[in-house]
Order: structure tokens, then C-alpha cells, then sequence
């Protein structure tokens, strides 16, 4: 077993102004009060997505303030006594690094609207007098006009201004943000959008990518995967390396073959980078088989980890996910992207229980986003007069965008707020609306329920952390037919995974340590894993 902690770390996400609340938003406060329930479930650390200042365009990735906490989540004592109670529970924290754009209310970009074209404060940023053909990954023109008639770029939002890498005070403030948030006792940093701070010399034109919000995987820019991307990443790991505690770094990369993946791993580079190309696999053996096997080959090769996710706070839930036609995932449609899909729950639901002891038995490290441990399916009818992201607007509402997988946790009670605001007028409802019929989803309701998926996740966890064949390691593939993923990992552990529609024969085993659903006697049911000794 690798000394490394994040090499098999679970990790848990947690969007901070959904998980938890001292109102109608979550606060840090709250999520401390809430950590009994991480520490139930066996997490090894949490990945916060941002708590700093902001005005909120994009759910906190427009930073105002890299080094501040949002007064509406706390102050940074709150954050101090999260970090050390979470420590106390065996719990560490990692934290959002945004570096590739910071908020149009960031202190630097006010002045350098202030500032006239030319001037020293426009350099730390990217601005022009005429703008390229760069397509936007919100929708829409990669670039908005200052008042006085420059452009600046924004490959996301307008509010969200692209900084200039190339600039030597931009290199100083994040080596400051990453001192200061280590001084004070995280594990690590989770880096956004990790492979497009650097923009190729010139900004010269691309035919735009597309942009498909289950495939948002890059292609091949002037905006991405900039050379100069390999030295930066070198100083931090060894900002990183000169702090006790064995601190690490999980890049924000997508990409469609692991030699687009390759160079950032190993050596003295970044310590993790995402896999997340289990998210958009139709439910099929052979894809998901594909997926984990080039991933594992590449982890290996390169000494790197490349932690497994199926669900995070841009994408829509695994149960709605895996409950939509197969064809739809493959090659999502315009009624996809508005959420006018039929879902069957009750299939989304096995598969993503059969998913998750998949991805909690996969040699490396494993990310869960809050609320998977629940079952929770993705909220479509969100109002539209209600919806938050971006991406909803600059799409012209042709992408019901991010906030159904955003929508506050169900933590009691039989109707919203389900437990969540503890303020003075819950009729008011959390910031994004809670469907009704999540009564039976609530943490409180699956703590009675032994059957619950809260339950499987929490037995999942126990026996990884027990069985000397799971984290980190190897795995040998086993053909038992087409419909089935199957492998063993020593010493004596086989999943087998059944894709198919049908029953299949499990294979010779001594006992069965945990299965995503009833077994039919030596028979596992179509959607279902099984951990077999």
C-alpha cells in the first residue's frame, strides 16, 4: 500500500451553500454541525467548493477575494475550527483554487476598467482591441467591451475575466493564496479548469468547439494545454512539498485520451488528476471497461492518480442519469439539455448503487459528491424565473444548466425545507427550490432504513477501509461475457458488475461481502454489483 493518503482516499464534495444551513444557504457553520455525518459515513477528507467572496454569477467561481471566506458562509475563524474539527474526526480539507478567471468585482479588474488601455493593470488580465472568434464555454462570445471601447476575454462568464499568466504579479497571487490557505491547515487544493490558464501567443482564431453540457470535454485550442501549464505546476508541487502532512493538488482536466492527460502526471508535477469520463458512459459494460482500463494504465504508467468521480456540481445526477434512454446519453438532444426527458427512478436508482460499489472498488482514489450517498435524483422543474447558472441565459435557455444537481440536501421531515434552514421563516424555502416526494430521501429517513443507499455507502466505505485489497493497487480483468465487468484484486476480492438485461451466474466465490441489491440465489440481477470473497 502507497504511503500517499490521497492515493486511496474517499473524498467527499461538498457545495457549501447546499449542504448544511443557517438559513436559506448553507454556511461552514453549518457543515460543522453536519460533520457527524461524514464521519458516519467514512469519508477521508472533503473537497469545499468555494467559500470565498463573490457576487455569485457562477456559484462562487468569480472570486472577489482568494483569500477571504463569504460573509454568508462565516468568517475565516469558522473556517479554522472547521479544519480542526474535521481533523479531530480523522477528516481532512481540500480546497477550490480558481485560477483561471477571478469576479468583474475583484479589486485588480475594477482597476483596470479605471485604468486606460495599455496601462500596467490591464496587463494582468487579457484585453484587446479586437476581439478573436474564441466561443465562451457558458454560450455565447468569449469576449466583452470595457467602456472605453477594448475587449476582454472571458472563456466563461462576463462577470468571470480571464487572467493573464504571462504576467508576474498574477504568478505571485496564487503562490500567496496557496501559502495562505496551507498556513492554516488544508490538505490540499482541487484546481478549476486546471489546463486553460495560459493562452497561446497571438490569440489567434479556432473554429469553436462545441459545447455539450454531458460531453464537455475540450478539444484541441489556443486556450488549452499551454506548455507553460507544466513549469507552473512544478512550482506549487513544490510550494506543496514544503508543508508537513503530505499536502496534494487534483487537477480539473477533461479530456478524451490519456495522452492529453499524460504530461501533467508523475514525477514532480500534479499529484492527481481527475477521471471523469466515467460520467458521460452509456450503461454499458465495454464502455465503462474501456474508460477504467486506459485510466488505470495510465495512472500506472506514469506514477500519477487519477481519482475516480461519477457526480459532481456540473453534471446531473447519477440516478437521473443512468434512469434516461441509453441513446440520449450517447448523444444528448436539445429535450435532454432542457430536462424534457422521461426517467425512470427506480432503474436510475440501481444503477447508480450498482456504480457506486463499481467506483468505490476501483484501485486509486475516489471522489462522491454530497447527496449521492442519498440516492438524490437531479431536480428538473426548477422555475426558470429561480434558475441561477449562467449557462441557462447565455445558451438562450436552450440548457437547463447546473442548478438541478445544486438544489440544498434533504437532511428530515416529509416536505422542503426537509430540515435544512434553521432561520426565522423556513416558508421561504432554500435557495434553489427542493422538489416535493424527497421525504423518503432524507438522511433521517435512510438512517432507519438498513436497506437505504445511505446504508450501502456506509457499508461500502467501512469494508474498503478494512479489506487489504482495496485503495490503491492493481486489478485483473476476468471474462465472464459481454454484459458483465468483472475483476479480482488480491488478496481475494472479485466485483462483478452485471450490465445486461438478464440474470447472470456469479462465479465461484467463499462468500459475498456486499452486494448493490438482492441476490436471486447464486444469480446477480441485471444492474447490479456484487463484492465477492
Amino acid at each position: 500500500m502507497s504511503r500517499e493518503w490521497w492515493r486511496s482516499a474517499v473524498v467527499y464534495q461538498v457545495y457549501p451553500r447546499s449542504f448544511a444551513g443557517g438559513g436559506r444557504e448553507g454556511t461552514l457553520a453549518g457543515l460543522r454541525a453536519r460533520l457527524g455525518h461524514l464521519a458516519g459515513l467514512g469519508v477521508d477528507a472533503v473537497w469545499l467548493t468555494p467559500f470565498y467572496p463573490s457576487p455569485l454569477a457562477d456559484g462562487g467561481y468569480d472570486v472577489a477575494d482568494h483569500c477571504g471566506v463569504d460573509p454568508r458562509y462565516g468568517t475565516l475563524d469558522d473556517f479554522g475550527a472547521l479544519v480542526a474539527e474535521a481533523g479531530a474526526l480523522g477528516i481532512r480539507v481540500i480546497v477550490d483554487i480558481v485560477p483561471n478567471h477571478c469576479s468583474a468585482e475583484h479589486p485588480w479588474f475594477r482597476q483596470a476598467l479605471a485604468a486606460p488601455p495599455g496601462s500596467p493593470e490591464r496587463e494582468r488580465f487579457v484585453f484587446r482591441d479586437r476581439p478573436n472568434n474564441w466561443i465562451s464555454k457558458f454560450g455565447g462570445p468569449a469576449w466583452s467591451q470595457a467602456p472605453d471601447g477594448q475587449w476582454y476575454l472571458h472563456l466563461f462568464d462576463a462577470a468571470q475575466p480571464d487572467w493573464n499568466w504571462r504576467h508576474p504579479d498574477v504568478v505571485a497571487l496564487f503562490e500567496r493564496t496557496l501559502r495562505f490557505w496551507l498556513d492554516r491547515g488544508v490538505a490540499g487544493f482541487r484546481i478549476d479548469v486546471a489546463n486553460m490558464l495560459f493562452k497561446q501567443e497571438g490569440l489567434p482564431d479556432v473554429a469553436a468547439p462545441g459545447l455539450t453540457p454531458l460531453r464537455p470535454e475540450a478539444g484541441a485550442t489556443p486556450y488549452e494545454n499551454q506548455p507553460e501549464l507544466l513549469e507552473l505546476y512544478r512550482s506549487w508541487r513544490k510550494i506543496l512539498d514544503g508543508y508537513p502532512g503530505d499536502r496534494t493538488t487534483v487537477a480539473e482536466i477533461w479530456f478524451d485520451a490519456a495522452e492529453h492527460a499524460e504530461p501533467y502526471l508523475g514525477g514532480d508535477g500534479l499529484a492527481q488528476l481527475f477521471d471523469f469520463r466515467l460520467m458521460p458512459c452509456p450503461w454499458e459494460a465495454a464502455a465503462f471497461r474501456a474508460v477504467i482500463d486506459d485510466s488505470h494504465r495510465l495512472a500506472r504508467r506514469s506514477g500519477g492518480s487519477i481519482p475516480w468521480v461519477l457526480g459532481n456540481h456540473d453534471v446531473p445526477r447519477m440516478v437521473t442519469r443512468f434512469g434516461i434512454d441509453q441513446d440520449l446519453v450517447r448523444q444528448p438532444t436539445a429535450e435532454v439539455l432542457l430536462g424534457q426527458v422521461e426517467v425512470d427512478v427506480a432503474l436510475g436508482t440501481r444503477r447508480a448503487r450498482a456504480a457506486a460499489l463499481l467506483q468505490l472498488a476501483l484501485p486509486g482514489s475516489a471522489y462522491l459528491y454530497q447527496g449521492d450517498e442519498l440516492g438524490l435524483p437531479e431536480h428538473l422543474a426548477i422555475p426558470a424565473e429561480r434558475r441561477q447558472d449562467p449557462m441557462f441565459e447565455r445558451t438562450g435557455r436552450a440548457f437547463i444548466g447546473r442548478d438541478g444537481c445544486r438544489v440544498p440536501l434533504p437532511w428530515s421531515g416529509e416536505a422542503p425545507p426537509y430540515g435544512f434552514p434553521a432561520g426565522d421563516s423556513p416558508e421561504l424555502g432554500t435557495w434553489l427550490p427542493q422538489p416535493p416526494g424527497w421525504g423518503p430521501l432524507t438522511v433521517a429517513a435512510q438512517e432507519a432504513d438498513p436497506g437505504s443507499t445511505l446504508a450501502l455507502y456506509r457499508r461500502a466505505l467501512a469494508e474498503r477501509r478494512a479489506h487489504p485489497a482495496l485503495g490503491d493497487g492493481d486489478l485483473e480483468w476476468l471474462d465472464l461475457g459481454p454484459d458483465l465487468l468483472a475483476f479480482r484484486r488480491e488478496p481475494g476480492f472479485t466485483l462483478v458488475t452485471n450490465f445486461g438485461p438478464g440474470a447472470a451466474e456469479l462465479p465461484s466465490h467463499e462468500a459475498v461481502l456486499l452486494a448493490s441489491g438482492p441476490l436471486d440465489g447464486s444469480l446477480l440481477p441485471a444492474d447490479t454489483t456484487v463484492w465477492l470473497r
